[in-house]
């Protein structure tokens, strides 16, 4: 349950920090970016867990750095964090007629259609515009995937998005068989990115599902690292053979 004291109580002692703290004092926008990116990964990683106790901590932090932006933003006379609040709120409004308006919806799916369309109102130029360049490469293409699919630009079903990562497989081959790295790069890149439209089929995320298999990837081998130190004999002085009979053990175990 929200408690407008709470967040008065984070403002007053952000105010007291930019004041008095001469690390808080030295910030800026620009300091504040690499931070706030790590806290935004940190957030990610606490959800992949299903971590509770982290997301909310983590929530904290991303909450704090909002503050300070708009702290900042006020000490430049930019905006202030009312602006910020009541920004967003209109946007919401503006984007949701089904709710504030009389505008009727079927289904999610016509509520997103209708939320791109809307944006492009506001003066966006594609549908793809609001996709910031700077995301990982596989939540980038989750995103304009879904952009695309607002006006209409999809796969029927998951069938057929197989068999477009199957033509994009073959048509890798063709590119190793070339010798041609760039050619080669350009259609493993297909690849990826036509899997990454198949999960979205499945109502999976393709950068949670990658993250899960890093995460298990990591227990496994520092397992084995273990096992290994265990019986005396490295990895590096094990053949693949030693090294995968380990692995398979483990993996039994984890199963």
């Amino acid at each position: 349950m929200y408690n407008n004291s709470a967040f008065e109580r984070l403002v007053k002692i952000m105010d007291q920090l930019r004041e008095q703290c001469p690390w808080d004092k030295k910030q800026t926008i620009q300091t504040l970016r690499q931070l706030t990116i790590e806290e935004t990964y940190e957030l990610t990683d606490a959800i992949t867990d299903e971590n509770w106790k982290g997301i909310k901590e983590e929530l904290g932090d991303i909450l704090l750095h909002i503050v300070f932006y708009a702290k900042i933003g006020t000490e430049q006379n930019q905006f202030t964090l009312d602006e910020v609040i009541n920004g967003v709120c209109e946007k919401l409004i503006f984007r949701h007629p089904h709710i504030y308006g009389d505008v009727t919806v079927k289904d999610e799916e016509e509520v997103k259609s209708n939320w791109e369309k809307l944006k492009l109102k506001e003066g966006k130029k594609s549908v793809l515009g609001g996709v910031p360049q700077g995301l990982p490469a596989t939540v980038k293409a989750m995103r304009l995937q879904e952009k695309a699919k607002q006006v209409g630009f999809e796969w029927e079903n998951k069938e057929q998005v197989w068999d477009k990562v199957e033509e994009e497989k073959a048509e890798l081959f063709e590119a190793i068989a070339s010798g041609n790295r760039e050619h080669m790069e350009d259609e493993l890149g297909d690849v990826f990115f036509s899997l990454i439209n198949f999960a979205r089929f499945l109502q999976l995320d393709a950068e949670n599902a990658l993250e899960r298999t890093n995460k298990k990837f990591i227990n496994r081998f520092t397992k084995m690292e273990e096992q290994a130190f265990k019986t005396g004999k490295p990895l590096q002085d094990m053949s693949l053979e030693e090294m995968d009979a380990i692995w398979n053990e483990i993996k039994k175990q984890s199963s």
